[in-house]
């Protein structure tokens, strides 16, 4: 099955109702069954999923965060003039009689909603859910119309860059935890993004298309961006090309003290201010010992409109063969500080400021299936213990008996649904479920009053007095 193997089925049209229309043609029909952009997750993808989830909950949850959970739709206006450029890709819900609603784009405005209409100060969540996006898919880089994200957010008035830096603490702890490979974080700011506009002499109207336009640096060269913003949004050329020499830098502190004594960026406010933060940020990171995985990079834009301070994003570097096989997942985790967006929920513009992350799943599964489909990782899709087995027919009322006495005692256990089934038919489908212990009831076993347990990997067997069976088990089962 090819990784996600779900986005279309063929249907092949009877041949023989083919060939009585035209002998000569036989049409193979391709039918899409679900949308593009959506997929269905196996069993063996699951089991993956959750294990990533687990994780990454685990982490949130160390660090002090509640679960929180919203609708999957909202009202239109709740959602509109967040996103900047991206509002297009917002899915609107046809009319049902009076309400416009749209699927949400994100988990981070439906949080500052949740703020604002309950009158929230201070919060510290967590947010597991789906989310829905009008884009173009990109399958192989994990890029989907409908998917999931996992987001931390940290909401109240506190101490400067606090906050800011656990967050980037909780980043690298996911990354490194499940080992992914190297990475590295890229940290600006969107006051000194603003600031070099202004310097740049790039006009107020158009930061946010500029803003937008920088945002593409990832994915396209510099020589594209800057053609998309003088042809397109109509940026002077030569303001442009200062822009240029600003957006190509990249490095830590000694790239902070730079931009301090940098004659243009210097006269600043907006810019300083930024700055001074930033420096603030990477002596917390150097406490949390992460400095060295941060990077000051002055391309990095994010353009969500609303992202007031410090942002930043998450990339993995790639190693020669990955660049060599072209699987380029893009950032997988981002966020940053948005001091304004519960004010806009709130009728009084009372504002609560926030800063969050949010860890691309989606993105982070592509990676592991890939991985685990070129090595060829076998997945257990059932965490079944004991299988309840027989070598003799009219014993189910036996085996029925037997496995609730395991269901009650909170041991997980199957048997086959018949009521006659072969011995070595039962022993294969352990094996080939991973199933670690098989208990065996036939008449011999009741005449003695015991029960025989099984290790499947190991093919021995003990018997067991029937009353001491549940109490082995557990024994068995604390030792695996």
């Amino acid at each position: 099955m090819p990784p996600f193997g779900f986005l279309h089925m063929r249907v092949w049209a009877s041949l023989f109702g083919q060939l009585l229309r035209s002998p000569r043609a036989v049409c193979i029909r391709e039918v899409h069954f679900h949308s593009q952009g959506t997929r269905d997750i196996s069993p063996q993808q699951m089991v993956v999923r959750e294990k990533i989830l687990d994780m990454v909950v685990g982490c949130f949850k160390r660090h002090g965060a509640k679960r929180l959970d919203t609708p999957a739709f909202e009202l239109k206006e709740m959602l509109t003039e967040k996103y900047g450029e991206d509002s297009g890709l917002i899915y609107d819900l046809k009319d049902q009689g009076g309400e416009l609603l749209s699927l949400r784009y994100d988990l981070t405005v439906p949080f500052a909603r949740y703020l604002a209409m309950n009158k929230v100060k201070k919060m510290k969540r967590y947010h597991v859910g789906k989310v829905w996006r009008r884009e173009s898919p990109t399958i192989v880089q994990g890029r989907y119309r409908e998917f999931c994200q996992c987001d931390f957010d940290i909401a109240g008035q506190f101490d400067p860059m606090i906050p800011d830096a656990e967050c980037l603490k909780i980043m690298c702890e996911i990354l490194s935890g499940l080992q992914l490979g190297d990475f590295i974080i890229k940290v600006n700011d969107r006051r000194v993004l603003d600031g070099m506009f202004a310097v740049c002499g790039v006009p107020e109207s158009k930061f946010h298309a500029i803003c937008s336009s920088i945002d593409k640096l990832d994915k396209i060269s510099w020589k594209d961006v800057r053609h998309e913003m003088v042809a397109k949004k109509g940026l002077a050329p030569e303001v442009a090309d200062r822009i240029g020499d600003y957006v190509q830098c990249h490095g830590g502190v000694s790239l902070i003290e730079q931009m301090f004594q940098d004659p243009r960026l210097s006269q600043n406010k907006q810019a300083l201010d930024g700055l001074g933060d930033l420096k603030l940020l990477f002596e917390y990171l150097t406490l949390f010992g992460i400095a060295e995985k941060i990077s000051f990079d002055l391309s990095l834009a994010r353009g969500l409109d609303y992202y007031t301070g410090v942002i930043y994003e998450a990339v993995l570097l790639q190693t020669p063969a990955q660049a060599q096989e072209s699987f380029n997942v893009g950032s997988v985790a981002a966020g940053g500080r948005y001091d304004k967006l519960v004010g806009m929920f709130d009728p009084k513009g009372h504002k609560v400021p926030c800063v969050g992350l949010s860890i691309g799943v989606e993105r982070i599964f592509s990676i592991v299936e890939q991985r685990m489909k070129t090595f060829g990782q076998k997945i257990r899709t059932t965490e079944t213990q004991v299988f309840v087995a027989t070598p003799q027919k009219n014993f189910l009322h036996e085996r029925l008996k037997l496995i609730a006495e395991l269901w009650d005692a909170g041991i997980k256990a199957e048997l086959l649904y018949k009521n006659n089934p072969k011995l070595l038919t039962q022993l294969h489908y352990c094996e080939d479920m991973g199933i670690p212990l098989v208990v065996i009831i036939g008449e011999q076993e009741m005449k003695e009053g015991i029960i025989k347990l099984r290790s499947v990997a190991s093919r021995e067997e003990v018997a067991i007095k029937r009353e001491n069976l549940v109490a082995e088990i557990q024994k068995r089962l604390s030792e695996s």
